[in-house]
């Protein structure tokens, strides 16, 4: 996939990160729908399967799972990359750059602030609220992604296997203390297999 980027495109992914960052709540992977919207709906600088494959790799991966918005940037730059190996490297690392910095900073920061707000405040009633009361948005953001995600099998609405698989490995993750690559690796199995 080749695509052009002007200097006010780049402008503009690096300004679609900053404006992302804050609402991260539950991790980066929770903004992971609204990423594809930008970047594979509505700009088309990425691939259905480039999108994908950047979230599988990154989770993948040891590591934070934010990893996969420095892919995401990778491969943008790389569809803009011209001049051959050297161009998409350059391309590749400046859209890197642009999508992690744009999505570090102002969440690191309002981070930063808000621990040490929340630090001194914890014995408050509304802060402990403002705890709780974040849990069911963080579990319907990742619902959300689970949708995304879910939508390149096919038909997620009617595909019960794959729901099916997603719900088993909610329960395992929340009443068990087995360890994520596990479930990782039996969804890859059950994959190639081709039963989801």
């Amino acid at each position: 996939m080749t695509i052009t980027m002007a200097a006010l495109d780049w402008l503009n992914l690096f300004l679609y990160y900053l404006s992302l960052s804050l609402l991260a709540v539950g991790g980066a992977i929770a903004t992971a729908p609204d990423m594809h919207r930008y970047l594979v709906d509505r700009q088309g600088w990425l691939s259905e399967l480039q999108f994908n494959a950047s979230i599988a790799i990154a989770q993948a991966a040891p590591g934070p799972n934010v990893l996969f918005i420095a892919l995401l940037g990778w491969n943008v730059g790389l569809n803009a990359g011209s001049g051959g190996a050297a161009g998409g490297a350059a391309s590749g690392l400046l859209g890197m750059a642009l999508c992690m910095v744009g999505a570090l900073l102002p969440s690191a920061t309002l981070t930063w602030f808000a621990t040490r707000w929340g630090h001194r405040n914890r014995d408050k009633r509304s802060v402990r609220a403002f705890k709780q009361g974040m849990a069911p948005i963080v579990i319907g953001l990742l619902l959300a992604t689970a949708w995304v995600l879910g939508r390149a099998s096919g038909q997620p609405q009617t595909d019960g296997a794959l729901w099916l698989l997603a719900a088993v490995c909610m329960l395992l993750v929340w009443k068990t203390r087995l360890h994520l690559l596990w479930l990782l690796g039996a969804g890859a199995l059950l994959g190639a297999m081709g039963w989801v």
